[in-house]
């Protein structure tokens, strides 16, 4: 199993606000460069899934794993003989709100998906969680 996160820590937006900009991820494409499109039908909730491309990339079906709102919610890849996971926490501490993405991959060929989709995921993650407070802060 590999895994990897990052966090950041921001006096900038609420946990409110973040889980309003993840929830609607019919717009994610409006905020992140990295994705050509998102489609979830119905509500953001663990059971359901979403349509995904990103740019340059084929398109995946994203399963809904755990959603708690305005708290967390984990995201689900299934890739052949291996399975990727994005945990995505709000948290709020006595110094601002703590926002976390741990990736996590599992499988016998786990290792050739983390090269070819979670390491980039991961090397991103800075620059990503930046505009996703940037774009938060406008809701």
């Amino acid at each position: 199993m590999w895994t990897k996160s990052h966090s950041v820590l921001t006096k900038e937006v609420t946990k409110e606000q973040m889980w309003k900009l993840f929830s609607d991820v019919n717009t994610w494409h409006t905020w992140d460069k990295g994705v050509e499109f998102a489609k979830l039908e119905g509500k953001f909730e663990k059971g359901n899934h979403f349509m995904f491309q990103p740019k340059g990339g084929p398109k995946l079906k994203i399963g809904i794993v755990e959603a708690t709102e305005n708290k967390s919610f984990t995201d689900f890849t299934k890739f052949p003989l291996a399975k990727m996971y994005g945990k995505h926490t709000f948290e709020e501490t006595q110094d601002g709100l703590k926002l976390t993405t741990t990736m996590t991959v599992k499988g016998i060929l786990g290792f050739l998906w983390v090269k070819i989709v979670a390491q980039k995921i991961v090397d991103a993650l800075p620059d990503d969680m930046e505009q996703q407070i940037i774009a938060a802060k406008k809701l």
